[in-house]
């Protein structure tokens, strides 16, 4: 039995799960979202290039390796890779096994141009017999690690989207359950329609159909506009889906995975929790990242009127020392 037959709350509901983003979830974020967490749920890294993992000079392989450090907290942890090679998904997949990750994920739906060029990402919707390939790849490479390092092997699942330019569903959802991969985490859109459009659970819930109408035991994950627990818990419902990915629930709301509800969170709450972050971004990322990312959380954290000259304030800031000597210079104005 892998993590994934485990991890469902104990009341029983669907299962949850941190969305990847770039330059968002990294390890410094992941590490606050996990500290302040009492709902299970799981976690992935950043997407990171499988064939940088392999062919990059030292120095290029050091920064990637950064995006795939974490902490003990942040379990269970997928690491997610993007390639449209099968050898390099062996060598990440071995990676992954390698390092203690909990599962592999392969990228299936990123719409980002640079990565589409590659064959990777959403472009793999339109090659599913090289989509395919890369999955028994995968599962390859985790069957050679888990031999070589006496570790136990780690189940694979895929992240996608309905359809590259239109719904595809009813013909790209079966090539991939043809591999068993773990899961399948499916955002309910288009590639062509990236986030401009509302996500369609209702391709969610024939996705459940398809995988019940061949028999098939992965499990099917929704993803695309889940606003926070309580949705989550509605759409899996409506849907049938085991269970939801959160992506932007996230930003400004570390609290996410907890049952504390946000309005319950005050802004010294808050506040105290965006200095750790930023001291913990700057400790484990100083110098692989710019400081500069913090600046988009800086916008979310901080999104009620009454810190909005605060906000502003951060925004110039280029270190966690500044950050710092002005949240402590900080009082709330009185009503």
């Amino acid at each position: 039995m892998n993590f994934w037959e485990k991890i469902n709350p104990p009341a029983g509901g669907p299962i949850l799960c941190l969305a990847p983003m770039a330059d968002v979830t990294d390890v410094a974020f992941r590490h606050i979202i996990s500290k302040y967490s009492d709902i299970p749920h799981v976690t992935y890294t950043e997407f990171v290039s499988a064939d940088g993992l392999v062919r990059a000079p030292e120095a290029g392989r050091r920064k990637l390796l950064k995006d795939l450090e974490y902490s003990e907290i942040e379990r269970p942890i997928i690491a997610q890779f993007f390639t449209s090679k099968p050898e390099m998904m062996e060598k990440a997949a071995e990676l992954a096994v390698q390092l203690g990750f909990d599962g592999v994920d392969i990228n299936m739906g990123c719409p980002d141009k640079s990565i589409e060029k590659q064959g990777a990402g959403a472009a793999l919707i339109k090659n599913p017999k090289l989509a395919r390939e890369i999955i028994v790849s995968a599962k390859l490479g985790v069957v050679k690690a888990a031999k070589a390092f006496n570790k136990e092997e780690i189940p694979v699942s895929v992240k996608t989207r309905i359809g590259y330019n239109k719904d595809e569903l009813e013909q790209w959802l079966p090539e991939l359950l043809a591999e068993n991969p773990a899961v399948i985490i499916i955002h309910a859109r288009t590639r062509k329609e990236m986030s401009k459009v509302p996500a369609r659970w209702e391709y969610i819930k024939r996705a459940v159909e398809i995988r019940n109408e061949i028999h098939s035991q992965t499990l099917i994950i929704g993803n695309g506009d889940v606003e926070d627990i309580s949705d989550a818990n509605s759409k899996c419902e409506e849907s049938g889906a085991d269970g939801a990915m959160l992506g932007r629930a996230i930003f400004g709301n570390p609290f996410l995975f907890s049952k504390r509800k946000e309005e319950q969170i005050t802004v010294e709450e808050k506040l105290k929790v965006l200095l750790e972050h930023v001291k913990l971004f700057e400790e484990k990322l100083g110098g692989f990242k710019n400081f500069a990312i913090m600046k988009k959380h800086f916008k979310a954290y901080l999104s009620s009127s009454e810190v909005r000259d605060l906000k502003f304030k951060l925004m110039r800031t280029e270190n966690a020392k500044e950050v710092e000597e002005l949240i402590s210079d900080f009082r709330p104005p009185v009503e």
